[in-house]
């Protein structure tokens, strides 16, 4: 299994090695990753394995990822999930100087602030799980069921817009997984287009 160390000095020397985005299969094991969460403790990927995970990239300043959280579609979404045993890994790739970044008390003042219910709120200042599952944009999502397969990875809907008016129509891919998870069958939408704002990397790669 592929590890990615991410917040700590053994970071820049895989992102150094890796390419600018690596990306993942779908269908495929995802790749194990060690990260610190706002608090400072360390948090792994392969420590939940049996349970679903869902991965979410943030970036406060984006315009996208606001109109999930003001609107509490992302709040929402995250405590159904949760309440189903899942997850949640809200994960902030954005360099220092770029737009996004987050120290770990303004990371914790943002979790409170918006009434989060994610899991842990991951800070991945290098972009190495960024780079590693190759996520583009925020927000971006990644849903890795119980056996650590990856089985969906794109947008949180099908309203590749800002506008929070849309989001009443719009079709929840992460929620359809996780029901069509919960009730013994396929994914059947395993991929879309992810939308947002790009996620802020270091411009050393």
């Amino acid at each position: 299994m592929k590890m990615w160390i991410g917040g700590t000095l053994a970071a820049a020397a895989f992102a150094l090695a890796m390419p600018v985005i690596a990306g993942q299969a779908t269908g495929a094991k995802a790749g194990n990753f060690r990260v610190n969460d706002a608090t400072g403790k360390v948090i792994e990927l392969e420590q939940f394995r049996g349970k679903t995970v869902v991965l979410e990239w943030n970036n406060p300043g984006c315009p996208f990822v606001q109109k999930h959280y003001t609107s509490g579609n992302m709040q929402n979404t995250q405590a159904a999930a949760r309440k189903d045993g899942v997850v949640w890994l809200t994960i902030n790739s954005g360099a220092p100087g770029k737009q996004g970044y987050m120290t770990g008390p303004e990371a914790l003042k943002f979790v409170k602030e918006q009434k989060s219910n994610a899991s842990y709120y991951l800070l991945d200042p290098k972009g190495v799980v960024g780079k590693g599952y190759g996520a583009k944009t925020t927000p971006q999502m990644f849903i890795i069921d119980k056996t650590g397969t990856l089985v969906y990875q794109g947008g949180i809907d099908d309203k590749a817009t800002a506008k929070v008016a849309d989001i009443a129509s719009a079709t929840n891919y992460v929620t359809a997984a996780l029901s069509e998870m919960k009730a013994g069958k396929a994914v059947s939408i395993r991929e879309s287009r992810p939308y947002g704002c790009s996620v802020k990397y270091s411009d050393v790669s």
